[in-house]
């Protein structure tokens, strides 16, 4: 799956910045318009205002493709909290070149506020602030495993006698999944297939040894651990992409065809609190960027118009991205306030205990 998603130039991720929308492969929240930026700046306002104003706020970013949400943010900001748009830095990880070059050119205007680092490791010292991270997780490589009647197998791939690639059961392949999967338990019928996204724990091991603090704002497809495990799940959400069609040829078209699998928030969540980030919310977008709308309309200059009213029943409906998306904020050394009522409904949601 790595290979076919980031292998350098044969890669679905890596051989040119994708059509994202009705010209490419999928919609997503960013492809809708301009809104869902606009109101993630609404969001970044209200955290810099409870902050204290600070003379110095960070908007950092992880897979932001050609840049057109951080754009988003930033003219919003620009139009409406000018005060806040003057001293803000925005901060991209992006490892691809080309990406980074395309992200320059989508950010032409806003250049004086960009700052790109390849990695982590190479993030420097930065003000407290947002973290963004729209969509990224779900484009991890994961691990496919089936309960068999000897316990766990990994789902590995080889060529078959006439050269395509099929799945075959076989030994798990590394210590680190098989502790994930004694963490997973037994309690599963015969042929259930599964997966589990190591990278998103390493991911979230980077985040914390970063110098980055502040609010974590995760958006992504996923579910909660007796969600994601549901008997009616037993082929697991591991998915291919291609022309808008999505289907379980996961095999097919590698390279050109985008593969993603849900995210399995309550693993994220335990994960986040052995690392001493606070779980604050579990949230479903709809809902979180309906409260933030709410803050919105109390001032006096907002008159939404028709283009705008279409971009948010889109964003916030349950039958379109409202109920499949999800919004999960963690805290890294934050002096935020932490609202008892959200944190306490994110836990009872996920399955965790205070």
């Amino acid at each position: 799956m790595r290979i076919a998603l980031y292998e350098p130039e044969i890669g679905y991720y890596r051989h040119g910045v994708r059509r994202i929308g009705r010209r490419g492969d999928f919609f997503t929240s960013v492809s809708v318009g301009p809104l869902f930026g606009a109101l993630l700046a609404e969001y970044a306002a209200s955290l810099w205002k409870e902050l204290g104003q600070p003379r110095g706020f960070t908007l950092l970013e992880q897979g932001a493709h050609d840049g057109t949400l951080a754009k988003d943010v930033l003219t919003a900001l620009q139009a409406r909290h000018p005060e806040l748009y003057e001293l803000v830095q925005y901060v991209i990880i992006e490892p691809d070149a080309r990406f980074r070059e395309t992200q320059q050119k989508t950010l032409g205007e806003f250049s004086v506020k960009l700052l790109q680092v390849p990695s982590w490791q190479e993030l420097p010292t930065i003000e407290p602030g947002l973290f963004l991270a729209n969509e990224l997780l779900d484009a991890f490589p994961v691990h496919r495993v089936q309960w068999t009647q000897d316990g766990w197998k990994e789902l590995h791939v080889r060529v078959d006698e006439s050269g395509e690639f099929q799945f075959v059961v076989g030994p798990v392949s590394s210590a680190a999944l098989q502790n994930e999967l004694d963490r997973l338990g037994n309690d599963f019928p015969i042929g259930y297939i599964t997966e589990l996204n190591l990278e998103m724990l390493t991911w979230l091991r980077s985040v914390a040894a970063s110098p980055f603090q502040g609010t974590i704002l995760m958006a992504d497809y996923g579910h909660a651990s007796r969600e994601y495990y549901a008997p009616e799940r037993s082929q697991g959400t591991l998915r291919r992409y291609l022309h808008h069609q999505c289907d379980d040829h996961l095999l097919q078209d590698l390279g050109e065809a985008d593969l993603t699998a849900h995210v399995n928030f309550t693993r994220l969540a335990q994960e986040a609190q052995t690392l001493g980030f606070a779980v604050t919310e579990f949230i479903e977008q709809g809902r979180f960027l309906t409260r933030v709308t709410t803050a919105l309309m109390q001032q006096p200059d907002f008159q939404p118009d028709a283009a705008w009213m279409r971009q948010f029943q889109t964003l916030t409906h349950p039958s379109h991205l409202g109920h499949a998306f999800q919004v999960m904020t963690l805290t890294k050394g934050s002096k935020l306030a932490v609202d008892d009522l959200q944190r306490d409904a994110a836990w009872r949601r996920l399955g965790l205990e205070a």
